[in-house]
């Protein structure tokens, strides 16, 4: 699903989530500490650490396959597995989450697959449940 826009606060993308049944914004805000990958859902607004493209990427080249998404809130386990599992995992390059508000560091896969779709780094599924992506 093709987004709009530039990737910066002036002009951000808007994108859908990979279910397709919700749109948000999402920039690159390089000059936050750390470095963070905003995203505006209404008024709510998440922000992970910028390095989690390339990570994700990186991850998903080293898995050669489709992975699951996996999707789910700060407060529920992810699936062992997903994408959503290895954005909350100790052996992740940061060690962790790379959510930076607390209360708000789930939804991993919901918001940053698209990213990486837009930026024709990786390819996601848009099924209504249970999707999948794969880097290319």
């Amino acid at each position: 699903m093709a987004g709009t826009g530039g990737g910066t606060r002036e002009n951000p993308w808007t994108l859908f989530t990979p279910s397709g049944k919700s749109s948000f914004q999402a920039y690159r805000d390089e000059a936050s500490v750390p470095p963070a990958l905003v995203i505006q859902v209404g008024k709510t607004e998440l922000g992970y650490a910028l390095r989690c493209i390339e990570d994700l990427h990186a991850m998903l080249i080293a898995s050669g396959d489709w992975m699951k998404l996996g999707s789910s809130d700060e407060q529920k386990p992810a699936a062992d597995g997903t994408v959503e599992a290895w954005g909350r995992s100790p052996v992740n390059p940061v060690a962790g989450r790379y959510g930076l508000k607390k209360g708000l560091r789930g939804r991993f896969a919901n918001y940053v697959p698209p990213v990486l779709e837009e930026l024709g780094l990786a390819e996601v599924e848009h099924q209504p449940r249970n999707n999948r992506m794969r880097a290319f």
